[in-house]
C-alpha cells in the first residue's frame, strides 16, 4: 500500500486536531450536542481514531490516561513516542508508517494487541515489558534475520503472530523455524498451526530446540538465584547488618588502605595476616546472626502490635454501631431524658477507657520496643569493640614486624623479596611506623563508620515507627465517630427538651 499524503504538509496532533477527533468519534445527537457544550474531558476518553491525517510526530496525548485503543495507522511518523502516559492501553495499530525502531513501549503494560505493519522496522527488540501480549503484527517490515524472532519467547500470551512479507519469509524454513522455536503460538500469518506441522518442526529442530531450553533454563536458575539474593540482601538490610555475613567490612579496610596493601606484602606477615581475618569475620558473623534473630523478635513484636490495634479498631466499630442503634431506638420510642444523659454517660466512660487502654498498649509496646533496640545496639558495639580490640593487636604485631623487615632492608637481605612499592615505605623508621600507623587509622575509622551506621539507621526506624503509631489515620477517625455519637445525644437531648417545653 503507498503512502499516502505525500504532496500534504506534514502534520501535528495538536488539541484543535484532538478535539476534533473526539467530537468526531463521541456521541452523536443529542448526547453529542450535550458533551460539546460541557466540554470534552480527554481524560474520559476510551477510543482514538487518529489514521489518514498525514501525521509526523507523536505528541500532545498525555491526558488521555483512560485510553483502552488508538489507532494511528495511515501517517508518516517515524519514531514511537508520546505513548507513556497512555499507561491502560490494550490496542495500538501504528500500522503503514515509517517507523525504523520498535521503542518506548515500557509503560504500556497492559498492551494486548500491537500492530505495527508495513513499516521499516529490521530488529524486534524493546518490547520486554508487554508481557500480556496476545496479538503482535510485524508483516511487511525489513526483518530479514530468523535467529531475531528467538526474543519473541518471552512472552508466553503470544498466540497470534503475523510476520507475512518480510524478507526472511523466502527462507525455505522460515515456517517451520518459527513454529519450532515459538511453541505458544496458535496462528500465524493468519493461519491456524495444526498439529502435524507443529509435531515437524520440532522434530526438525529438536537439537537446537534442546539446547536454547537448556540454556533458557539456566539462564531462568541464575536470574532467580539472583532475585534470591537481592531479597535476602534486603532482609539484612532491614536488620542493619546487611553484608556482615562475609568479608565485606574486613575488605573494606583495606579498599582505601593503599600503605596497608603494600604492608601486607611483608615478608613473615601471611600467617598473622590470615588469623586477623579468621577473627574478624568470625565477629562479624556474630553481629549478623544475632542481627538476623532481632530482627525476627521485632517484626513479630510490631506484627503483634498491629494485629491489637485492628483488633481495637473493629471493636470500636462495633461499639459505634451498637449505640447508634440504641439511640435511633429510644428516639423511636421517646423515652426520658433522662435515659439518654446515662447513655451519654456510658458512652463517655467506654471513651474514656478505650483511649486509657489505648495509650497502656502504645506505652508497652514502645518499651518493649525501646529495649529490644537497646540490646541491638548493646550487643553489636560489644562485637563491634572486640573488633577494634583485633585491629589494635593486629596493629601492634604489624609494627613488630615492620621495624624487623626495615631492619633486614637496611641489611640488604631482602632485595628480591620485596616490590618496589614496599621499598618506597621501608626506607627510615618515621616512614615505616607512620605508614602502619595510617593503615591502623583506616581500619578503625571503618569499624567507627559501620557502628555509627547501624546504630543510627535502626534509632531512626524506631522513631519512625513510634511517630506512625501515633499519626494512625484510623485513631482519628476513631475520635471522630466518637465525636459523632456524643453530638447525636447532645441533638437528641435538646428534642426531649423541647418535648417537655410543649407537655408543660
Amino acid at each position: 500500500m503507498s503512502r499516502l499524503y505525500d504532496t500534504v504538509e506534514p502534520a501535528v496532533i495538536d488539541e484543535e486536531m484532538l478535539k476534533k477527533a473526539v467530537e468526531e468519534q463521541g456521541p452523536k445527537e443529542e448526547a453529542g450536542k450535550i458533551a460539546k457544550q460541557e466540554g470534552i474531558d480527554f481524560g474520559d476518553v476510551l477510543s482514538l481514531r487518529l489514521d489518514f491525517l498525514n501525521i509526523l510526530k507523536i505528541d500532545n496525548l498525555w491526558e488521555f490516561t483512560k485510553l483502552t485503543k488508538l489507532q494511528l495507522d495511515n501517517n508518516i511518523i517515524e519514531k514511537i513516542e508520546g505513548l507513556e502516559s497512555l499507561v491502560n492501553l490494550v490496542w495500538l495499530d501504528l500500522s503503514f508508517n515509517n517507523i525504523e525502531c520498535i521503542d518506548n513501549l515500557e509503560t504500556l503494560t497492559k498492551l494486548e494487541d500491537l500492530t505495527l505493519y508495513s513499516n521499516r522496522i529490521s530488529t524486534i527488540d524493546n518490547m520486554d515489558t508487554l508481557l500480556n501480549l496476545h496479538v503482535l503484527s510485524l508483516g511487511r517490515n525489513q526483518l530479514t534475520d530468523l535467529e531475531n524472532l528467538r526474543y519473541l519467547r518471552r512472552f508466553k500470551n503470544l498466540k497470534t503472530l503475523n510476520l507475512s512479507d518480510n524478507p526472511f519469509c523466502k527462507q525455505e524454513e522460515y515456517k517451520q523455524y518459527v513454529i519450532a522455536f515459538l511453541s505458544n503460538l496458535e496462528f500465524l500469518d493468519y493461519r491456524l498451526i495444526d498439529q502435524q506441522s507443529r509435531d515437524a518442526a520440532i522434530e526438525k529442530y529438536q537439537v537446537s530446540r534442546d539446547e536454547m531450553l537448556h540454556n533458557e533454563r539456566q539462564a531462568e536458575l541464575k536470574k532467580e538465584e539472583e532475585v534470591k539474593r537481592l531479597q535476602e540482601l534486603e532482609k539484612h538490610k532491614n536488620a542493619y547488618v546487611e553484608l556482615m555475613n562475609g568479608p565485606d567490612l574486613f575488605e573494606q579496610m583495606y579498599a582505601e588502605d593503599k600503605e596497608g596493601q603494600k604492608l601486607n606484602e611483608m615478608p613473615g606477615l601471611e600467617d598473622q595476616l590470615h588469623s586477623f581475618k579468621e577473627k574478624f569475620m568470625q565477629y562479624c558473623m556474630q553481629i549478623f546472626e544475632f542481627g538476623i534473630g532481632e530482627h525476627e523478635k521485632r517484626e513479630e513484636e510490631v506484627k503483634s502490635f498491629w494485629e491489637c490495634v485492628e483488633e481495637a479498631k473493629q471493636d470500636n466499630k462495633r461499639l459505634g454501631m451498637k449505640y447508634n442503634e440504641e439511640f435511633t431506638e429510644m428516639k423511636k420510642k421517646m423515652k426520658y431524658i433522662e435515659e439518654f444523659t446515662e447513655m451519654k454517660k456510658k458512652m463517655k466512660y467506654n471513651e474514656e477507657f478505650t483511649e486509657m487502654k489505648k495509650q497502656e498498649v502504645i506505652k508497652e509496646f514502645e518499651r518493649n520496643m525501646q529495649d529490644m533496640v537497646g540490646s541491638f545496639v548493646e550487643n553489636v558495639q560489644a562485637l563491634l569493640s572486640q573488633c577494634r580490640d583485633l585491629e589494635n593487636n593486629h596493629h601492634e604485631k604489624m609494627m613488630e614486624i615492620a621495624i624487623v623487615t626495615l631492619e633486614k632492608v637496611i641489611k640488604n637481605e631482602l632485595d628480591d623479596e620485596i616490590s618496589d612499592d614496599l621499598k618506597m615505605l621501608l626506607v627510615d623508621k618515621d616512614t615505616i611506623i607512620n605508614a602502619v600507623s595510617s593503615s591502623h587509622d583506616v581500619h578503625l575509622l571503618k569499624i567507627d563508620n559501620k557502628e555509627d551506621d547501624m546504630v543510627t539507621r535502626i534509632n531512626q526506624w524506631l522513631k519512625n515507627m513510634i511517630e506512625q503509631i501515633h499519626q494512625d489515620e484510623e485513631i482519628t477517625r476513631n475520635r471522630m465517630r466518637v465525636s459523632e455519637i456524643n453530638n447525636l445525644i447532645d441533638h437528641l437531648r435538646e428534642e426531649m427538651d423541647n418535648l417537655e417545653v410543649m407537655q408543660n
